[in-house]
């Protein structure tokens, strides 16, 4: 049992991945869903600060490397066109677009990709980890219930 929840807290820290893919995955190893849930978003949580402090200056470092230098640029490239999709639907909103854009659950939106995006907009440490945080709790309620088929059985009624 602790090997599958060690496995969904590793996946939940993977990029693309995240939360949303490791609360299924949890939901397929028949763990119970509240302590999985649980586990996914600490694991999906636990690099948006690295990734706050450091990614930015990793990546603005590595940008024009000779190996690594074209997924650099596209990692800032994602970040900044994350960071204006933010901006100009925000406004000065940031902190509620922020939260949604992690929190509602589509390819690309996750914590890693909204938390490089609020360093790259230079939205405040803590309150990108609040909003940040938020929106994975969101989406993990969403796919939780995705996961457990209550949306299918919403759709089937109606």
């Amino acid at each position: 049992m602790l090997k599958k929840y060690l496995w969904v807290f590793v996946l939940s820290m993977v990029p693309l991945f995240e939360l949303r893919g490791s609360i299924l995955v949890g939901q397929g190893m028949q763990l119970p869903l509240l302590q999985s849930y649980i586990v996914c978003v600490i694991g999906n949580m636990l690099p948006v600060p690295i990734i706050y402090l450091f990614a930015r200056k990793v990546l603005e470092w590595g940008k024009d490397k000779k190996y690594i230098g074209k997924f650099f640029t596209f990692c800032i490239e994602k970040g900044h066109k994350g960071g204006e999709k933010l901006k100009e639907k925000a406004g000065r909103g940031t902190f509620i677009a922020l939260l949604l854009f992690v929190g509602i659950p589509i390819p690309g939106t996750g914590a890693w990709t909204g938390t490089l995006a609020a360093s790259f907009l230079d939205i405040g440490f803590k309150k990108s980890v609040i909003a940040v945080l938020c929106g994975v709790l969101m989406a993990g309620i969403i796919m939780g219930l995705l996961g457990a088929g209550v949306f299918g059985a919403i759709f089937a009624v109606a």
